[in-house]
C-alpha cells in the first residue's frame, strides 16, 4: 500500500485475506505512529524515488494529491517495482466528464475545490485524465 498511512486500509484487506502479506509504504513521519498488523510490514520511504517490490501495488487516495508530472513519476516507479504480470490497483474519486447535480457529483466537486486549495497541483481526475497517466 504506497502512501499507506499507518496502515488501516492495508490491515482491513489481510483481515479478510490472511494468505495475503502486505508492506505498508509510507513516509518516516507516518510510519513512526504505525500501529502493528499481523501480516503487514511497515516500511519507510519516497515513493517519488522508488517502492517496494511486490505482485500488486495499492494506492487509495494518493494521485489526487499530486498534479499529473508527480503522478506519472510515482506511476513509473509503481510499474518498475512489479513482476511481468503485476498489478498497479488506484482507487480514487472521479469526476464526471459533464456537469451532474447529483449528491454524489456534488460531493466529489468539493473534494476536487479542497485538493485544489490545500495540495498545490492536487486534484480529482475523469476517467479520462486516469487513462491518460496509465
Amino acid at each position: 500500500d504506497v502512501g499507506g498511512g499507518t496502515g488501516e486500509t492495508l490491515n482491513m484487506i489481510i483481515a479478510k485475506y490472511p494468505t495475503i502479506k502486505g508492506i505498508n509504504f509510507d513516509l518516516p513521519h507516518v510510519i513512526k505512529d504505525a500501529p502493528k498488523h499481523d501480516g503487514v510490514e511497515h516500511v519507510v520511504g519516497d515513493m517519488f524515488v522508488n517502492v517496494p517490490k511486490g505482485d500488486a501495488i495499492f494506492m487509495k487516495w494518493v494521485c489526487h494529491d499530486w498534479d499529473d508530472e508527480h503522478c506519472l513519476k510515482l506511476l513509473k516507479n509503481c510499474y518498475i517495482a512489479l513482476p511481468e504480470h503485476g498489478k498497479v490497483i488506484v482507487c480514487e474519486y472521479i469526476l464526471p466528464m459533464a456537469p451532474e447535480t447529483s449528491h454524489s457529483t456534488r460531493i466529489i466537486s468539493n473534494l476536487d475545490m479542497h485538493m485544489l486549495a490545500y495540495c498545490a497541483g492536487g486534484k480529482e481526475r475523469t476517467v479520462q485524465e486516469f487513462e491518460a497517466l496509465a
